[in-house]
């Protein structure tokens, strides 16, 4: 009988939707990620899902929401359901399954909100224009940060064992990563910025190199050094075209084109 209770205690304890895939109990399940990766696995199904209505919507002119004759954007229904999975997650903390659950959820809320960003951030419909596209910014900003989570990284690279030296030492080390991440930041490196919060060395490098000729780095600092703007616009300037350029076309695949007449489009969501 104890046997058998110590052999049951043993068995990873999650959904283990993919526990076909090797190791995927002792990385995900035991590790306690299983959630995580569920909440991204829901956030990229419903962010496709949503794009896809919405360019069939755009069309084939079909209609959307609405109450009450107001439409009813998306983001609205994922604003609600972000608040209300965080909510019974904070004042519940239920366990195994409904922690799963509220994961799935928060992620369907994140990526219907995360859709329409740039609605919230413009105050306006911007859908299908080019400040839409800020909303395919945030989403891929959002999977990368679920993505480092994922895989285990700590914030500015610190392990719990570095945390436990002395409070001076460990001040100086956070307050260094984070002067290189703020100044990778301001320097107009957003995703690596991101990345340099889980990989210190990335905003080392950054902070070490040119800032973009629009970055507020430049505006304060290479005003009285004409050399570095300069220098900085022959570096991103020819690149940053071409860059900008595959990037536009990524983002049209993902998202869709923009419109050339916005006020024209059917309202989609």
């Amino acid at each position: 009988m104890r046997l058998a209770l110590a052999l049951a205690s043993a068995q990873p304890v999650g959904l283990r939707l993919f526990r076909f895939i090797p190791g995927y109990d002792t990385n995900i399940v035991l590790a306690g990620k299983e959630p995580l990766l569920l909440l991204l696995l829901a956030f990229l199904i419903t962010f496709a899902l949503t794009r896809l209505y919405t360019r069939l919507a755009r069309l084939y002119g079909w209609g959307s929401g609405s109450v009450h004759g107001v439409h009813l954007h998306h983001m609205v229904v994922g604003i609600v359901i972000v608040l209300v999975t965080g909510l019974i997650a904070v004042a519940a903390s239920p366990g195994y399954p409904w922690i799963h659950i509220l994961a799935i959820l928060f992620g369907v809320g994140a990526a219907l909100t995360l859709d329409e960003f740039a609605l919230s951030l413009y105050l306006r419909d911007v859908y299908w224009s080019d400040e839409g596209r800020s909303s395919v910014d945030a989403a891929i900003i959002g999977v990368v940060l679920v993505g480092l989570l994922l895989v285990g990284t700590s914030p500015f690279g610190i392990t719990q064992a570095e945390a436990q030296e002395p409070r001076r030492v460990a001040f100086i080390v956070i307050a260094a990563c984070f002067a290189f991440t703020a100044t990778t930041f301001l320097k107009g490196r957003l995703l690596l910025g991101l990345v340099s919060v889980f990989f210190p060395p990335v905003g080392v490098v950054c902070a070490l190199r040119l800032g973009k000729p629009g970055s507020p780095w430049a505006h304060w600092f290479y005003r009285d050094r004409p050399e570095k703007l300069v220098r900085s616009h022959a570096r991103f300037d020819e690149s940053g075209r071409r860059l900008r350029a595959l990037k536009l076309r990524l983002y049209d695949l993902i998202g869709g084109a923009p419109s050339k007449e916005q006020a024209r489009r059917p309202e989609a969501g």
